[in-house]
């Protein structure tokens, strides 16, 4: 008898992917069975670049030595509660760069425990990503900033597409 997949999901806007949200995956995956990378938006709000180009952006940034063990999907006005649950996921796992994204994400992870029972793993962040956000890059990049060692190749490229100031 085999045993059932243990499964996790990271979730997050991925606007854009960048190396800081690559390495919790790829560390995510050393850990789970299987990693779903939930990209999670509302269809209210427009994003940087369209939910369909963050999945491919994604799926063409993981590491190779993850990427069979990476699902990419994209989950709309749900709460992560029930994302995990379609998924049959045990856990989420949240990468945290210092003490305000733990105080920001541990009321969530507690909540997500008291509607669910879901657990929720946090892996501290590589210490040379902890600058890193997507919001900072695209600011960065927009004002004519060097970005190249921030986000994987296929998001320098699409970013370059984007209008600067």
């Amino acid at each position: 008898m085999t045993s059932p997949t243990r499964r996790c999901v990271c979730p997050g806007s991925f606007d854009p992917v960048t190396h800081g949200h690559l390495d919790v995956v790829a560390r995510a995956a050393s850990l789970f069975d299987e990693v779903v990378v939930a990209i999670l938006h509302n269809p209210a709000k427009q994003g940087t670049f369209p939910v369909a180009q963050r999945l491919d952006l994604v799926r063409a940034s993981l590491p190779a030595e993850v990427a069979g063990r990476v699902r990419v999907e994209a989950f709309a006005d749900r709460l992560l509660v029930d994302v995990c649950r379609d998924l049959d996921a045990g856990a989420i796992v949240k990468g945290l760069r210092g003490g305000t994204d733990f105080a920001y994400e541990l009321p969530m992870a507690l909540m997500n425990k008291h509607l669910s029972g879901v657990e929720t793993v946090f892996l501290a962040g590589d210490p040379s990503l902890e600058h890193v956000s997507s919001s900072l890059v695209k600011e960065v990049h927009r004002y004519g900033g060097d970005v190249s060692d921030l986000v994987p190749a296929p998001v320098l490229a699409a970013l370059t597409e984007l209008p600067r100031v």
